[in-house]
């Protein structure tokens, strides 16, 4: 079964982070060197040791770029991205690097204003920054890792720059590639205060760009802790690695996760309901319903709840505090198995209907003929509408369903 992976920041992220984290979890240096010279570079030297933030263990990563000829020390975008086209090295293993580069140049050349193809940065144009990307792509294969995941990135404390002419934190390539991405950020914490930078550009282009910022039900089998070089003293910088497999779906639908939105109301009518409730599904809710409910004051009052995708709370959170008295929503992600489903049309000896199709683990189960189209031929043919509904369902049945 292929391999699931979830990085999870702790204490920011970099791109020697990530490659020692995979490292840590059982990716062998040798091979990665091995690998890494497909590029055809020289000069460079990794080296991977156990080390410990705050009474965390993990591998340290380091690069020793002494050795590089001058000319290697600075790689324009494009030369980095032929060197990895030019390669031997996988398909998968090229494909990943390349998106990477490709993100991480386009959000600097944003940031200066510049073209990439004349884009020039002497820190992020090193060899180092190629070893770091194409790194951790050769670990991911070798891994067998075909799903990434994140968790929310910590980019630190927000701070101008500290010195002229210095950067803000976060870095504003960093900033750019998260913005791209609309990627999810942990808030301030005084823990931050005085870090510094805690997530890198290479870091956040190489997560923005393979990985899913959700964690799955998933079953863990390796654990790879990457340090950074930084040592804060109220938190590791570290980033976690877990290995594993996304569990199964015993009832073979589709799983998800949706936001539930609540309100409970006692002074709504039932036109306003109404109202909100025609207002949501417009706006591209899921379900909206209410439920009677005893309030304070032994009041009778109304749930409000409606089930919205998650890029459409704060659309729909707004519109029920917009709309109805209340003066708070509740929120909360709710897991959804969803049954696959299609619209077919079909020929009855009473007309065209369409017909809505259920199927599980590939296999149809069950059938609805659409209302309206059935409502129309009623009063079309003068028959009742439960006959009509009754007659159609039995030939989908039996068109769909029976083998």
């Amino acid at each position: 079964m292929p391999a699931a992976a979830y990085f999870q920041s702790i204490g920011g992220a970099s791109g020697d982070m990530l490659l020692a984290a995979c490292l840590d979890a059982g990716a062998p240096l040798e091979m990665v060197v091995r690998e890494l010279d497909k590029l055809g570079f020289s000069g460079y030297s990794l080296q991977s040791a156990p080390a410990i933030r705050r009474e965390v263990r993990g591998a340290h990563l380091s690069v020793s770029l002494d050795q590089v000829p001058p000319e290697l020390h600075s790689l324009t975008p494009r030369a980095q991205l032929d060197a990895v086209a030019a390669s031997t090295l996988s398909e998968t293993v090229k494909a990943r690097a390349s998106s990477v580069l490709s993100a991480l140049w386009k959000a600097e050349a944003r940031v200066h204003g510049e073209p990439e193809s004349t884009l020039e940065l002497e820190e992020l144009g090193t060899l180092d920054t190629l070893i770091d990307v194409v790194g951790v792509a050769v670990c991911l294969e070798h891994l067998g890792v075909e799903q990434v995941f994140a968790a929310p990135l910590v980019l630190g404390e927000a701070q101008p720059p500290r010195w002229p002419n210095g950067y803000s934190n976060p870095a504003p390539a960093t900033l750019e590639l998260v913005a791209m991405a609309n990627a999810p950020t942990v808030a301030d914490r005084p823990i931050h205060h005085g870090a510094g930078e805690l997530t890198t550009p290479t870091g956040a282009a190489i997560l923005t760009t393979l990985a899913r910022f959700e964690r799955p039900a998933m079953s863990i089998s390796r654990i790879g802790v990457g340090l950074g070089t930084r040592d804060p003293e109220n938190f590791p910088n570290a980033v976690r690695l877990w290995l594993g497999q996304v569990a199964g779906n015993p009832s073979g639908a589709a799983l998800s996760q949706v936001v539930l939105l609540e309100t409970n109301l006692d002074d709504a009518t039932g036109e306003m309901l109404g109202y909100v409730h025609e207002r949501l599904f417009a706006i591209g809710a899921l379900d909206v319903w209410h439920t009677p409910i005893q309030m304070k004051k032994n009041r009778p009052g109304v749930l409000l709840s409606a089930l919205v995708p998650q890029d459409l709370e704060p659309a729909a959170a707004d519109l029920i505090l917009a709309e109805t008295p209340t003066l708070g929503v509740r929120t909360r992600l709710v897991d959804r198995h969803v049954a696959a489903r299609e619209s077919r049309s079909m020929s009855t000896d009473l007309g065209t209907v369409s017909v809505k199709i259920k199927s599980l683990r590939g296999r149809p189960v069950s059938v609805s003929p659409e209302f309206d189209d059935c409502r129309r031929i009623a009063l079309e043919s003068g028959l009742p509408l439960p006959g009509v509904l009754q007659r159609v369902t039995e030939q989908a049945r039996r068109q769909f369903l029976e083998p």
